[in-house]
C-alpha cells in the first residue's frame, strides 16, 4: 500500500467536469488500495478575481490581513467542492482548510508571504495520519497557512506547491503528483518553439532553476521539502489518470546544502582582452570559449563590458589559455591586447532564495568591505552569487559571507 499526495492546479480544477474527472482519479487509486491525500488550488483564475473585486472595493485601505481573507476563498470552496465530489463516487473524505483543529500547516504571522513553522507542521500532520488510517481521503487546501494566532495566512503565489511537497514530507509518502494543465516539463515553452520535447525526468536542482527562473510549471520553493526518499512527479489532468507518465523529479534535494558557501580548492586566473566596440562583434563570446574548450580548459566564468571582457580559469590551466587567447586576439580585428592577471580565489554562494531577497547582495558584499577584502569581480544569477577575491583573502571571505546564513 502507497501513500500518494496529489496536488491539483487550477487548471485541473477548472470546472465542474474537471473537477469530478480529478476526483475520480484519487478514487481509483484509493480503489486499488492505496492512501491517498489531496492538495487543491482554487478553481482557475478565482484568486485573481478575489484580488480585483477588493481592489475595486476597497483599494488602498485593504489589510494584508483581509487579504490573506479574501484570498483563502478560492481554496476554501475548491476544497469542500472537491471532497464533496469523493464523497458522491462513494469514499470517505473530509476538507480540511485552517478553520479545522486537524490542520497541519503552520506558520509565522506574515499575511501574505507566511513562513512554514516546520516543527509545529511535523506535529500536527498526525491528525492528517490519523484520517488516512481510517480510510478517509483528506483534501487539504493548497496556499493557505495558520498563524500563531489562528490567523489564516498564505504562502505566495505558487503555494501550493509548497504544500504537497511539505506534506509529503511530513507523512513520509510515497510519491508527491503534481497535476497540472501541461504533460511535464518540456525542453522549452513549445508555445515558441514547436520542436520542444518532453522531458523523461529532472534532476530537483534542474528543476529548481528552471522554475527560478521563470517556468511556471512548479514553484521553486516547494523542492525545498523534496525528500530523497519520495517519488515526484508532473502530469497532465487531461489524462485523468494518476498513473500517467508524465516527468518524474529525480535526485535529492539537499536542504540547506543548496543554501551554502563554498571556496574553490585552488587559485583561479584571470585573463582580460580588451577591444573596441566588442559587445557589437557577434560570435566573439564563442570564439573565445571555442578557442579553451578545443583544448580542454574549463571556464569558471566570463564578464563583460563595453570594451572589456575577463576569462576566468583555474591557475594550472592560465598560462595554455594565455597563450591561446593571444593568438585570438591577435588574429581578430576589434582585440587589441590581453593581460594575466593575479590569483583570485572563488567563493560561491548558492541559495534558492537570492531572486526573492532584495539587497542580499550588499548583504553579502558588506562584511568583506568592513574587513577591508576587497572585491576584484563578482558575478550573479537568481539563484548564485559568485565573488573573486585576492587569493590571500579568500578564507576570511568565505568565512565573512558564511556568517550571512547564520
Amino acid at each position: 500500500m502507497d501513500l500518494i499526495v496529489a496536488k491539483f492546479g487550477g487548471t485541473s480544477v477548472g470546472d465542474g467536469s474537471r473537477i469530478k474527472k480529478a476526483a475520480q482519479s484519487v478514487v481509483n487509486e484509493y480503489m486499488k488500495g492505496n492512501q491517498v491525500v489531496v492538495v487543491v488550488s482554487a478553481v482557475n483564475k478565482t484568486t485573481d478575481e478575489l484580488i480585483g473585486l477588493s481592489d475595486e472595493a476597497i483599494g488602498a485601505g485593504l489589510t494584508d490581513k483581509q487579504k490573506a481573507e479574501i484570498m483563502a476563498m478560492g481554496e476554501l470552496t475548491s476544497a469542500r467542492l472537491f471532497s464533496a465530489t469523493i464523497e458522491s463516487l462513494g469514499v470517505k473524505s473530509e476538507f480540511i482548510d485552517p478553520y479545522n483543529d486537524l490542520w497541519p500547516i503552520m506558520t509565522d504571522s506574515n499575511s501574505l508571504e507566511a513562513k512554514i513553522d516546520f516543527k509545529t507542521t511535523n506535529i500536527k500532520i498526525e491528525g492528517i495520519k490519523r484520517l488516512v488510517n481510517q480510510g478517509i481521503i483528506p483534501v487539504v487546501c493548497g496556499f493557505l497557512g495558520k498563524g500563531p494566532s489562528g490567523e489564516i495566512t498564505t504562502l505566495g503565489r505558487g503555494g501550493s506547491d509548497i504544500t504537497a511537497f511539505l506534506i509529503g514530507h511530513c507523512l513520509e509518502a510515497n510519491e508527491v503528483i503534481i497535476v497540472t494543465d501541461v504533460d511535464g516539463v518540456m525542453s522549452t515553452d513549445p508555445n515558441k518553439i514547436e520542436s520542444a520535447r518532453l522531458l523523461d525526468e529532472i534532476s530537483v536542482e534542474e528543476m529548481r532553476d528552471l522554475a527560478t527562473h521563470g517556468a511556471q510549471v512548479l514553484h521553486p520553493h516547494a523542492l525545498k521539502y523534496k525528500d530523497p526518499l519520495i517519488s515526484a512527479k508532473i502530469i497532465n489532468f487531461a489524462h485523468g489518470d494518476l498513473t500517467s507518465k508524465g516527468t518524474r523529479i529525480v535526485g535529492p534535494y539537499e536542504g540547506e546544502m543548496l543554501k551554502c558557501v563554498s571556496l574553490y580548492k585552488n587559485p583561479i586566473s584571470l585573463i582580460a582582452i580588451v577591444g573596441e566596440a566588442m559587445v557589437k562583434k557577434v560570435g566573439l563570446f564563442a570564439g573565445l570559449t571555442g578557442c579553451l574548450a578545443d583544448e580542454d580548459i574549463n571556464i569558471f566564468g566570463i564578464s563583460a563590458g563595453q570594451n572589456s571582457m575577463t576569462a576566468f580559469v583555474d591557475k594550472s590551466d592560465s598560462n595554455k589559455a594565455y597563450h591561446l587567447l593571444h593568438q585570438f586576439v591577435v588574429e581578430n580585428d576589434v582585440l587589441s591586447s590581453l593581460s594575466l592577471g593575479r590569483d583570485t580565489a572563488m567563493i560561491t554562494f548558492v541559495s534558492p532564495d537570492i531572486i526573492d531577497t532584495p539587497g542580499i547582495i550588499s548583504d553579502i558584499t558588506e562584511p568583506l568591505r568592513k574587513n577591508d577584502i576587497n572585491i576584484v569581480e563578482i558575478i550573479s544569477s537568481q539563484t548564485a552569487i559568485v565573488l573573486f577575491v585576492d587569493w590571500k583573502d579568500g578564507e576570511q571571505a568565505r568565512d565573512l559571507v558564511n556568517e550571512v546564513l547564520e
